[in-house]
């Protein structure tokens, strides 16, 4: 796997965590794998050949070309049918909200083709460009005008949203939306509506997904810490309580998920 990363203009750092580019050879033997939650919303362009997701066990979807991947709650399997080539964009939480009008409660747990989000026309263009273009530095300079472009369309995002998710990943998911909000609980209410409108998930399970992946980042990179240390670590109540939370967003436990080869992609994503 050839797995990269790229930083974003200064301009749109705020908004979109990186650019990231995949490429994997054509194999006999293709492994299905595990993507698991990570709190972020990506557009995504596939330029090799097609990648199932599955849906059951054994139906499965061909994922559209060029999307949007919204917030996820549940691990799912993709895999591929052959080439893998993807350049995509992994936007912060409250990133991608600045660039459309669709609520973005309306992309959870799905891909949307991008069609249905900048209209048909646009989307064809910005998807040829893409697909058109010599290398990663010229997609990167194409998607850039685009965002900037609908940036300047769009009305920034609510303060009070911005700032618990600033403290949420400041903190690691491990501040409650009590102590966010200190005395003037009363917005708690307001708050979720407009994280359900502009995040598409409760700040509950955004907290939540943000302290899983930091726990995950130390399962992964520090070799030998004990369950119990992550658990410290990471500010859960206990072991049982990070065992819990760990099987919620992945399906398996954290020492099912070391050496696991569905978990391949999702591992190199954290390391």
């Amino acid at each position: 796997m050839n797995y990269q990363t790229f930083q974003p203009h200064p301009d749109l750092e705020s908004l979109i965590s990186c650019y990231w580019t995949l490429e994997v050879p054509a194999a006999e033997d293709t492994q299905r794998q595990r993507i698991i939650p990570d709190g972020t919303i990506e557009m995504a362009f596939i330029l090799g050949d097609d990648i199932k997701r599955y849906t059951t066990e054994d139906n499965f979807i061909i994922q559209p070309r060029s999307m949007v991947l919204g917030q996820i709650i549940d691990p799912f399997y993709i895999e591929p049918t052959g080439y893998v080539n993807t350049f995509a964009i992994r936007f912060y939480p409250y990133g991608f909200a600045n660039f459309v009008t669709a609520p973005i409660k309306t992309l959870a747990n799905k891909e949307t083709p991008i069609e249905m989000l900048f209209g048909e026309k646009t989307a064809k263009k910005l998807e040829q460009d893409i697909i058109q273009a010599t290398d990663t530095k010229q997609r990167i300079e194409i998607i850039e005008l685009f965002l900037q472009n609908k940036l300047s369309e769009q009305i920034t995002v609510d303060n009070i949203v911005k700032t618990t998710i600033d403290t949420l990943l400041s903190t690691k998911g491990s501040t409650s939306i009590r102590d966010i909000l200190k005395k003037d609980v009363s917005k708690r209410r307001q708050l979720e509506r407009m994280f359900v409108k502009q995040i598409g998930i409760s700040p509950k399970q955004l907290g939540k997904v943000i302290r899983l992946q930091s726990a995950l980042k130390m399962l992964l990179n520090e070799e030998g810490e004990s369950l119990t240390n992550i658990a410290y670590e990471s500010e859960y109540y206990d072991q049982a309580h990070f065992i819990k939370d760990f099987k919620e967003f992945t399906g398996i436990s954290p020492k099912e998920f070391l050496g696991n080869e569905s978990m391949t992609l999702s591992s190199i994503f954290y390391k």
